[in-house]
């Protein structure tokens, strides 16, 4: 069968590697140079199958508010004339509750695990590298209310079978040596040994050449303008150098993909959330972390990355604004080099941002859609990277017609009905 996969991040790599596994022939389409140039191009680096959880949780309406008026919110609102994102924002905010939290967690936690035995899986074959790293993933405390709500969500991790242990202080200190100069800041620690950091943009265009090697076509530096439907089904894809055709159609755009949907009458509710990165070279070893640390005050991740450290974080709405605001990466740099101040010159820091697709209950959107030859594979929000493998397969799965190895419920367009 003939698929056209539109985007090239980590998303939409993944998904044609493993069309093409599955014996199909595929071709890429972007609007980039280069595969992984949009939201896979700096993001946190993590691997976080155990420790990611829905930003739509019990009490973030309250702390929302309150972040508003803080120089250095890790949640930032830009107000403006826009439905779409006060709709998402009311749909989110409805999953701020114990019982949607525990349902979204779930839902999130399968496809994640499932994602990460297929990186592995596809790493052992492939033996593609990527700066990966087994070190884990340590959530630091800076109060003692952080670590009791730590604690209660222990119980649904526990229930989950995921691996992980609550440190004190000095727990912390084992784990990562380089926070000893900071010390006086944490109060305690979640540490996840089972999740995993990496470069997602060398994961992303070592698969595009893999895939390629394997016979994926890449059509890039091409806008895709819109798609065409003759009944239930997609007839074409028109771009800004001509029309093109397959069997199948698969919109792996990110925070675009309802802007291609919408002339069509398929709405989803995915908005994008804007985050911020910055990069710094490490000049001092022993001052910076070994793995993967998630501030959870700032909510800033912390990677490193050879020999290079990777902060990133905020939540900025702001509709499709790409600006870098001295206020908000200023933000960044202040987390990291809090913790590790003496790992490298923070005034020499690269700074980046992307749009993060989301949705409003968190869990992605991936599988058919009202259109025959028509799926989807979005809204996989700050876990795109930790999701791509398990996503990219199951669509596979789907366009091949055979059953995925975990259950799609929750994670399909049908939710939203």
């Amino acid at each position: 069968m003939k698929v056209l996969v539109l985007g090239s991040g980590v998303i939409g790599v993944t998904t044609a590697y493993y069309l093409n596994q599955a014996g199909h022939e595929v071709t890429v389409v972007d609007r980039q140079a280069e595969p992984a140039m949009e939201t896979s191009r700096a993001n946190g680096g993590q691997v976080s199958w155990g420790a990611g959880t829905p930003w739509a949780a019990p009490g973030i309406p309250l702390k929302a508010l309150q972040w508003l008026f803080h120089r250095h919110s890790p949640l930032v609102l830009r107000p403006r004339f826009d439905p779409a994102m006060w709709s998402w924002l009311l749909k989110m905010l409805a999953n701020c509750t114990s019982a949607r939290y525990a349902v979204n967690k779930e839902r999130m936690l399968r496809l994640a695990r499932y994602s990460h035995e297929c990186l592995v899986e596809l790493r052992r074959m492939t033996g593609i590298s990527y700066q990966e790293s087994q070190h884990g993933l340590l959530e630091l405390f800076h109060t003692g209310r952080e670590l009791d709500n730590a604690e209660r969500d222990m119980v649904l991790l526990e229930r989950a079978g995921v691996k992980c242990r609550l440190l004190d202080r000095d727990g912390c200190l084992a784990q990562e040596p380089a926070l000893q100069s900071t010390n006086e800041k944490i109060s305690g620690g979640l540490h996840f040994p089972e999740d995993e950091s990496g470069d997602c943009y060398q994961f992303t265009q070592g698969l595009a050449s893999r895939s390629m090697t394997d016979g994926v076509k890449y059509v890039l530096s091409t806008n895709i303008e819109r798609l065409e439907a003759d009944g239930n089904r997609i007839e074409r894809v028109i771009t800004d150098r001509g029309e093109m055709v397959a069997d199948t159609y698969v919109l792996a755009c990110g925070s675009y993909t309802p802007l291609l949907l919408r002339p069509l009458g398929i709405k989803v509710p995915v908005y994008p959330v804007k985050g911020y990165s910055a990069t710094v070279t490490v000049t001092d070893s022993a001052a910076a972390p070994v793995g993967s640390i998630t501030d959870a005050t700032y909510k800033v991740v912390i990677t490193r990355l050879g020999n290079r450290l990777r902060a990133a974080g905020t939540a900025e709405l702001a509709g499709y604004d790409l600006s870098l605001p001295p206020a908000r990466t200023a933000t960044i740099a202040r987390v990291v080099s809090g913790l590790f101040p003496g790992a490298g010159n923070y005034t020499d820091a690269e700074y980046w941002c992307g749009l993060r697709p989301m949705t409003p209950d968190n869990p992605p959107v991936i599988g058919t859609t009202a259109f025959q030859n028509l799926y989807l594979n979005t809204g996989h929000g700050t876990l795109g990277w930790t999701m791509s493998c398990g996503s990219g397969r199951i669509l596979a799965d789907l366009v091949s017609q055979r059953s995925p190895d975990i259950s799609l419920e929750g994670l399909t367009l049908a939710r939203f009905a």
